[in-house]
């Protein structure tokens, strides 16, 4: 397989300046946009058939794996030509047509500052060739890599290490924000990749190294390491690919990342990455808090499960990821299943965990932050910003004695509502709850004295003059009411329903 060359970036650039995401979409029309998002090219190649645009011939070489007269290629890489394309190992001339190599595609994203547009090369996915992965697969964007993108915190900093960075997707975001970026893969075709795209995007100077995990960063340190590791759990007789398995057994990969990224970590650096966790017994943590415990560095956690299946749904999972399926072939399938089925009961293994770790150094002192929850409902656009928020909102709270956050003055967040419900014939609700917006959605159930407080947070009156008056409305000792609130609104202020009134 080809890695694409570096030569006349300047010129593909422009050449690819009206290709953008909105006009691929308007190539192939909203069912194939749909159909491309499962994975399925036929509208897509139907629809862009149908034009004869340069957005068009872009979107059926690059996207769609077609085979279009090199006349029309011409016309649509000004100023490169499918000579020049080929040239650049973008694609192969053959009996008068332009077919990809690589897998080429507009990307865009926003930021704080607009729209960033690029043009993101990998390459060409199983669903455009139809044929089985090679091992050293570079993989494109895919549902992951846009979860870590949306994950991240985006706030500037110094130096950023994207590990183990694929086509350099996440490098190329990083580098909207960082002053320095660090990629590093065992992949050298991945490195190529990545390279590629920093040129071709104009993404800043990148320092690209070759090696497994931190080893090429030792003895540095980070102000953000952001990773989408090769996590998928790999038994022996089941399909390998360097960009989601590393020959670690099991978790090891994740498990050896967790327990080390803090050495690489700067004080008050932050650790984001995705992973698989295995599940042994009752507890789905249990594994997770014994590899922050080995960690040489304490470190805050925040660890977010989106999603669990068992031992076989895992092993479906990641065989038909690996177009390995009944269909192509029944006997091979099952050989591949029963290896992971086997690997999986002889060590314990009931379910595997999928979802985010967010890990941070603390500038000084001890760690405050251990949070290890479950959420399988969608995550609230731009997570990465609530993320940023819900980290200074736990540390204000972690901040502030009991008497410091009575004498503070609170507003309900906007994104917040309130629901009540309960029968129809019944005069007050069975059932109050507060409902976040923004980030995890979540949703807090309340009783009639929290209710009250939260009704009267508008930022006039310091929580302490609020529980009082609560409690001599409700003809509770003022004691017994602050009792009660204080963890409250611990809870609420560090999960964003509420916020510091304005000065």
């Amino acid at each position: 397989m080809t890695t694409p060359q570096l030569d006349r970036a300047d010129a593909l650039r422009a050449a690819l300046a009206t290709w953008t995401v909105d006009a691929v979409e308007a190539v192939c029309g909203e069912r194939a946009t749909r159909a491309l998002a499962r994975e399925q090219v036929l509208p897509a190649r139907l629809a862009a058939r149908a034009s004869s645009t340069p957005e068009a011939t872009l979107t059926r070489v690059f996207l769609l794996g077609d085979a279009v007269p090199v006349a029309r290629l011409d016309d649509a890489l000004p100023g490169v030509g499918a000579d020049g394309a080929a040239a650049m190992g973008l694609v192969e001339l053959s009996a008068g047509e332009a077919r990809a190599r690589v897998d080429l595609r507009p990307y865009e994203t926003t930021t704080a500052d607009g729209e960033a547009r690029w043009w993101v090369a990998s390459d060409l996915g199983e669903d455009v060739t139809g044929e089985r992965l090679e091992a050293d697969h570079v993989l494109g964007i895919g549902g992951a890599s846009l979860t870590l993108a949306g994950m991240t915190k985006r706030s500037p900093v110094g130096r950023v290490l994207d590990l183990g960075t694929g086509c350099g997707i996440q490098a190329l975001h990083a580098s909207l924000h960082a002053r320095a970026v660090v990629a590093t893969d065992i992949s050298r075709r991945a490195l190529a990749f990545a390279e590629f795209n920093r040129a071709l995007n104009t993404a800043g100077a990148w320092d690209l190294r070759e090696g497994s995990m931190l080893e090429p960063v030792a003895g540095e340190r980070f102000d953000l390491v952001v990773s989408n590791p090769p996590f998928v759990i790999t038994p022996p007789g089941t399909p390998e690919f360097e960009y989601r398995a590393a020959g670690a057994q099991g978790d090891g990969i994740v498990s050896g990342l967790i327990s080390s990224v803090g050495s690489v970590l700067a004080p008050g650096g932050v650790a984001q990455m995705l992973g698989n966790w295995e599940i042994h017994g009752a507890g789905w943590a249990d594994g997770l808090e014994a590899w922050l415990a080995a960690s040489p560095v304490p470190l805050d956690a925040w660890v977010i499960e989106r999603d669990q299946l068992d031992a076989a749904e895992y092993a479906e999972t990641w065989l038909r990821d690996a177009g390995v399926t009944p269909e192509r072939g029944r006997a091979a399938f099952e050989d591949a299943y029963e290896a992971y089925l086997s690997d999986f009961d002889a060590r314990g293994v009931t379910a595997v965990g999928f979802g985010m770790v967010l890990l941070r150094r603390p500038l000084s002192g001890a760690p405050t932050l251990r949070r290890l929850e479950q959420h399988e409902g969608a995550l609230q656009e731009p997570f990465g910003a609530y993320l940023v928020d819900a980290l200074a909102a736990h540390d204000l709270v972690a901040s502030l004695s009991d008497q410091a956050l009575l004498d503070a003055r609170w507003m309900v967040a906007a994104d917040v509502t309130r629901e009540s419900y309960g029968p129809v014939l019944q005069a007050d609700p069975s059932h109050l709850l507060l409902r976040q917006g923004a980030g995890l959605g979540r949703s807090i159930s309340m009783d009639t004295a929290l209710a009250g407080f939260v009704g009267a947070c508008d930022g006039e009156l310091a929580a302490g003059q609020i529980a009082h008056a609560l409690a001599a409305l409700l003809d509770v000792p003022s004691g017994v009411m602050i009792e009660g609130l204080v963890p409250a609104i611990r809870e609420l202020v560090a999960d964003g329903f509420l916020a510091p009134a304005a000065d």
